[in-house]
């Protein structure tokens, strides 16, 4: 073992000098780093699909926790089909500075780098995969809002249409080179075109579906639906904070040089500050407001800092990360009773944390990057969000008025995970769920 280290350490240190005598080495190596890079950042993406699956099942009811994991993983099924067959071409194939990229089933071409042309920068398949991940957790973000009252198949037909649809068009404005690329809108990972997507999607789904039976009573009074599993939420947050590192990071889109490699030292450092700032800000706040802290006010802060900082995570000092994600925390706690006074019910918090703070991290990035304004920010922001509410709102009424949208009265007070799957995540504790 010793002697393979030995080698394998030989070999590290003889790259300086192959690059020295001959460049081909250096550019296949960044090559390969870069491929690297969206792998790994991709894995760790496809694994917050785990913490949305484990934050959701805690903070719905027992009786709806079997049906929050089903569509957790389904929906990734989803994308992942629909990416392939139009999702990817329609937002990055000729765009050119317009609104949308082509139809067309997506394919690699990796001939160049296979005849030792290395300038594409990384493999086809690599890119593919990365931002379909991507597009699976826009579309996580919907399923813990509208939980415990949609009917499985018709929240997955809406799926359909944000991951083939919706989330790719809105994405080729940017990251496609399209319109808002052009005019210098920026968005490093994604608080607006990820997660405040997911956040409009979640809002119009809400307003439609209509609240939960016993969340809103007379004379503008609010009963709390406590969730199942507080242990398991907290490490839904905890899978969530991990995976965004690779979310995040590699967003830097390389690692084959020594500047890339700082840059992603930056955002590694941001995006585990940024939800430190928003977690202890969300639980002094709730301590100050309501006299003792909420763990689920705390978990979200964090998921707030997280939002709060995706749109530019590279720019910002340290202590400007722990501020931004500060803001984001404070902003959650104030947002999760004003969608409740709005009689939106929000089962999860996601509307406060991924569409209001995705707002919020994407107006700031003008204050640590001089690239950019506040007036293109806020163009893009209300551009991508008028368009995604016009079209999920279609896109929900269709679902509704064909194959309906809700569960009967009756099936809600039973439960989707009985009436919906016919299955209970806790089967030995039967005849225990919270109505």
């Amino acid at each position: 073992m010793k002697r393979i280290v030995s080698l394998i350490a030989v070999g590290l240190l003889a790259l300086p000098s192959l690059a020295l005598a001959d460049d081909a080495p250096l550019s296949e190596f960044a090559y390969i780093l870069n491929t690297f890079s969206f792998l790994v950042g991709g894995m760790l993406v496809f694994w917050m699909a785990a913490g949305f699956a484990m934050l959701e099942s805690g903070l719905v009811r027992s009786k709806n926790v079997a049906t929050i994991c089903l569509k957790n993983i389904s929906l990734f099924g989803i994308a992942g089909i629909l990416f392939y067959l139009m999702g990817y071409n329609l937002m990055y194939a000729g765009v050119d500075g317009g609104f949308i990229g082509s139809f067309g089933i997506w394919g690699a071409d990796d001939a160049a780098a296979l005849a030792g042309d290395y300038s594409a920068g990384y493999a086809a398949g690599s890119d593919w995969f990365f931002q379909m991940v991507f597009c699976g957790a826009a579309c996580s973000v919907v399923s813990g809002c509208v939980a415990e009252r949609i009917k499985l198949w018709s929240f997955l037909a809406f799926c359909v249409f944000l991951t083939g649809i919706i989330y790719p068009i809105q994405g080729s404005w940017v990251w496609g080179g399209g319109w808002l690329s052009e005019m210098g809108f920026s968005d490093y990972a994604g608080s607006t075109l990820v997660h405040s997507v997911g956040g409009w999607a979640a809002l119009t789904g809400a307003i439609i579906l209509g609240a939960r039976k016993g969340k809103y009573g007379k004379g503008g009074k609010i009963n709390p639906i406590p969730g199942s599993n507080i242990p398991l939420a907290t490490l839904g947050t905890f899978i969530l904070w991990i995976g965004w590192l690779g979310f995040n990071g590699a967003s830097a889109l390389s690692l084959g040089s020594a500047g890339a490699a700082i840059e992603q030292s930056n955002v590694y450092i941001n995006t585990m500050l940024a939800p430190c700032g928003g977690m202890i800000a969300a639980m002094i706040m709730v301590q100050v407001l309501y006299k003792k802290v909420d763990v689920t006010m705390a978990l979200n802060g964090a998921l707030a800092g997280l939002v709060s900082i995706t749109a530019g995570p590279a720019a910002p000092s340290p202590g400007a990360a722990i501020l931004i994600g500060a803001v984001g925390g404070v902003l959650v706690v104030l947002a999760v009773p004003f969608f409740d006074k709005l009689k939106i019910d929000d089962v999860v918090g996601a509307l406060s944390v991924h569409l209001v703070c995705g707002i919020w991290g994407t107006l700031v990035v003008p204050v640590t990057n001089d690239e950019t304004s506040f007036m293109t920010q806020l163009i893009g922001v209300a551009a991508i969000g008028a368009f995604v509410v016009v079209t999920s709102t279609i896109v929900w009424l269709i679902v509704k008025f064909t194959i309906g949208l809700r569960v009967s009265e009756e099936e809600e007070y039973k439960g989707c995970d009985v009436t919906e799957i016919g299955m209970e995540a806790y089967p030995y504790f039967q005849g225990r769920n919270i109505s």
